[in-house]
């Protein structure tokens, strides 16, 4: 049965982006990189590594968000996510205080902060998009994450795993729910709407081919 514009709409759109970018989401999750630090596989200085590249991610990603004007997203923006100077902290904990002077950005990475900085500064849906795709992977996933890594690096007091802790949410189940509520409430028709679907089909994408080339380039028998 075909299905017209007004069905699709009636479709809370946080459901609409959760399928329509499961097969991209599960394809990131499965990534041989994130697995291997899953299963205790990988030596710390390539966990480091991984956190080089989210600070360079967050640190675009953040600036698009103090820098948008639009009072539409605004409440979904809100800064008690922000991960850039938790990452930072981490870095210093796992490389030292001069860790940027040793850090390298890989190619992958580059491109992913390309694509951020040619979407989300001029283009509010694009900036839900990769909002989305990032920090509710954080307070779900990224939970189970933070607590496999600190225990397989044997990290103390969560020293080095402060991005996976977000301390001023109280319920990240709360949260999620008040979030997807919010995407469900903001103002885009049918068309929007799969524009910014395919555009968090892109976030996911891009973080498959960051979690890729941390694999490609790995630390092995370290």
């Amino acid at each position: 049965m075909s299905t017209t514009p007004d069905d699709v709409t009636a479709v809370p759109f946080s459901q609409q982006l959760r399928d329509a970018t499961a097969g991209a989401h599960h394809a990131a999750e499965r990534a041989p990189f994130v697995s291997d630090l899953l299963e205790g596989r990988l030596p710390q200085d390539d966990f480091r590594r991984l956190v080089v590249q989210l600070h360079a991610v967050y640190g675009v990603l953040e600036e698009a968000v103090e820098a948008s004007t639009d009072p539409v997203i605004a409440p979904l923006l809100r800064r008690e996510l922000d991960r850039t100077t938790a990452l930072a902290h981490d870095l210093e904990h796992l490389a030292g205080a001069d860790w940027a002077t040793a850090a390298t950005v890989l190619p992958a990475t580059e491109t992913y902060c390309d694509r951020l900085r040619d979407v989300c500064f001029t283009w509010s849906g694009g900036l839900v998009a990769h909002h989305y795709t990032r920090y509710l992977g954080d307070l779900s996933g990224g939970q189970v994450l933070g607590r496999i890594v600190q225990r397989v690096f044997e990290l103390p007091d969560g020293l080095g795993t402060a991005a996976y802790r977000f301390d001023d949410i109280a319920s990240p189940k709360r949260f999620k729910d008040e979030y997807r509520a919010l995407l469900d409430a903001l103002p885009y028709d049918t068309e929007e709407r799969a524009r910014i679907a395919a555009e968090a089909n892109v976030a996911f994408d891009c973080s498959r081919a960051l979690f890729d080339d941390l694999s490609r380039t790995r630390v092995v028998n370290r």
